[in-house]
């Protein structure tokens, strides 16, 4: 994606505070400065107070809410690791029981810095309250700390219209207020059908299935890739388990980009003097824990031994996926854009730029197990993140447009041919308007075909699109 191209021509987010809310963020050898002692994590907060779910024991130098569960920091990473300070970064590192003398793991924007917004608790869930709350707290921070950009590396599902969700507005304020917000599309994609409360089902294949806040319109939606182990990009697919537009109720056109997200390493901290007591024993495979809860490091650092950077001993990073992975890849990029053209770029002018630039060229489809993949506009959105593309991109953006995701609405040709349209508003920015007006842009793209016919984007067929009812905030890990 260029980072490392635009990181070597000088662009590393300096100067730019990102707002992580998230489970918290643990100090962490490469989220310092460039000597390697002072942190980069200039402010942190507690919002998920009240956790009964770890009682804590604590050196000393840990924060007073260290993240105990490790998803905040594993995020921080990916967006602001220097890739200079951790052993593994010096040539210590073992990435699947193999050397890799080496690797070097290092962030897209490693020199911004964090302002840590914990809202999740040591379970790694949290509520509408808290992450808002969080939010609200990033834009009364905004000037002190340059807040250019929060991640939100979480979702629930969508259960009312991003109108009226608590959710969805919070994250417009902060929108308004000049602050991107790149927010996780979530990881339901391989999910195969839903039933109605009269029992009736339908197939889905992974549409609608896009989460709140990223439903709203305003907010960047991030989808998630996986590499091949080769240096390139054009051999990149999509990652089966990330969730597809469009959204739930309003059917908004999401995620607006892709970006890596599966199997990165990224920061984790051992946590010396640290007892938990939360639930470590997941459904999915036995940590080795004691009954009742695990000791040293995380929750997700002890539960996956096997993936950290250092084997038999605690490691400086660990691998995760999910479009938590490829959220921070986005606000990083934001960041790098915030720090090219300064205090005068709005949001919607680095929404626009990065779903520009984005690369276009995708195979028709891909498999995985027995899913097969469409790779549609609701399921890679404008493209594949670009990062020197959005910083070398000169296109001005029109003043006062605001750079909306479009909704779609269900259409019914003569003929009884169904089908979607997604409309842009007059006034708006469309970023998804590739050719001119009235050029049919064709393809296939897994709901049918799609055209761009003056202001509107024609889809073909689709079904079976709704909300689901369930509470609570989560992140976004894949796997």
């Amino acid at each position: 994606m260029n980072a490392n191209v635009a990181q070597a021509a000088g662009f590393d987010g300096r100067g730019i505070g990102i707002a992580v809310i998230d489970s918290g963020v643990n100090d962490h050898f490469d989220l310092t400065e460039g000597t390697c002692g002072k942190s980069r994590v200039v402010y942190r907060q507690n919002f998920a107070t009240g956790d009964p779910a770890a009682e804590v024991t604590r050196m000393r130098s840990w924060p007073v809410h260290p993240d105990l569960y490790g998803h905040g920091t594993h995020v921080a990473g990916i967006l602001a690791g220097s890739g200079r300070c951790a052993g593994e970064n010096r040539g210590l590192a073992y990435l699947n029981g193999i050397a890799a003398p080496q690797a070097r793991f290092t962030g897209v924007a490693p020199a911004a810095h964090i302002v840590d917004l914990r809202a999740l608790n040591s379970n790694g869930a949290g509520t509408d309250s808290t992450v808002i709350q969080a939010i609200d707290r990033a834009i009364q921070l905004r000037k002190q700390y340059n807040i250019r950009v929060i991640n939100l590396s979480l979702g629930r599902p969508v259960r009312e219209s991003y109108l009226r969700d608590p959710l969805c507005q919070a994250v417009e304020r902060a929108w308004q207020a000049g602050i991107v917000v790149v927010v996780a599309a979530g990881n339901r994609g391989r999910l195969s059908e839903v039933t109605d409360r009269n029992g009736k089902r339908y197939e889905i294949n992974g549409y609608g299935t896009v989460g709140s806040p990223g439903n709203d319109p305003f907010v960047i939606t991030v989808g998630a890739m996986r590499d091949m182990g080769t240096p390139g990009r054009a051999d990149n697919l999509i990652a089966s388990y990330s969730s597809k537009g469009p959204t739930g109720i309003d059917r908004i056109v999401k995620p607006d980009l892709v970006a890596p997200g599966n199997r990165l390493f990224s920061a984790t901290t051992w946590l010396p003097g640290v007892a938990l007591t939360v639930n470590c024993a997941f459904p999915s495979r036995d940590s080795g824990a004691q009954p009742g809860g695990c000791t040293g490091g995380t929750v997700l650092h002890a539960h996956f031994p096997q993936n950290r950077s250092q084997l038999g001993v605690a490691g400086s990073f660990l691998e995760m996926s999910g479009t938590s992975m490829a959220t921070p890849m986005v606000a990083g990029a934001a960041a790098l854009l915030a720090q090219k053209f300064g205090a005068a770029i709005t949001p919607d002018a680095i929404k626009a730029k990065l779903m520009k630039s984005a690369s276009k060229s995708f195979p028709t489809r891909s498999t995985f197990g027995g899913q097969t993949i469409q790779y549609d506009l609701f399921t890679v959105g404008a493209g594949y993140l670009d990062v020197m593309g959005a910083l070398n991109n000169t296109e001005a953006v029109p003043a006062g447009k605001p750079a909306l995701s479009p909704s779609v609405v269900y259409y019914v040709w003569r003929g009884g041919r169904h089908g979607l349209c997604a409309g842009f508003a007059r006034g708006e920015l469309s970023v998804f308007e590739f050719g001119e007006p009235d050029e049919f842009m064709g393809g296939p793209v897994g709901v049918g075909w799609f055209g761009v016919v003056g202001r509107q984007l024609v889809v073909g067929r689709q079904r079976g699109l709704g909300g689901f009812a369930e509470h609570g905030v989560q992140p976004a890990v894949g796997g």
